[in-house]
């Protein structure tokens, strides 16, 4: 299972910072991170998850992906349907029944830190 490693592309500090998205390049690394999660077969992302991934410029390492699935595992075992996955700085709330990520976050995009419909948390 090849998968690329995690790296935030960085904060933005300030207004003059704010540069207008490289619609083809976006486009790109969505491409590139669709194809290295097909590696992880027993989960899946929803497209909603795999734009926020991209937006964020995060693709999941081996040892996260792995870290993942294990926490779902849990998941799964304690009987959830609905949980928030937590692993390091990122934040990923999966439908344990159907082993698919609905949507994922690093700590830092996090506005108001409120997740709704969950009935389990996970820390991996």
């Amino acid at each position: 299972m090849e998968i690329n490693s995690i790296r935030n592309i960085g904060q933005i500090k300030g207004a003059a910072d704010i540069k207008q998205p490289d619609v083809s390049r976006s486009a790109d690394f969505k491409a590139q991170l669709q194809d290295s999660l097909k590696g992880l077969e027993t989960l899946k992302f929803s497209g909603h998850a795999i734009d926020r991934l991209a937006d964020r410029g995060v693709v999941l390492s081996n040892d996260k992906a792995e870290r993942l699935m294990k926490a779902v595992d849990a998941a799964e075992a304690k009987g959830s349907k609905d949980s928030l996955v937590l692993l390091d700085e990122l934040a990923f709330v999966v439908s344990v029944k159907n082993r698919t990520v609905i949507t994922a976050s690093d700590t830092a995009s996090l506005k108001q830190g409120v997740f709704t419909k969950i009935d389990s948390a996970v820390l991996g």
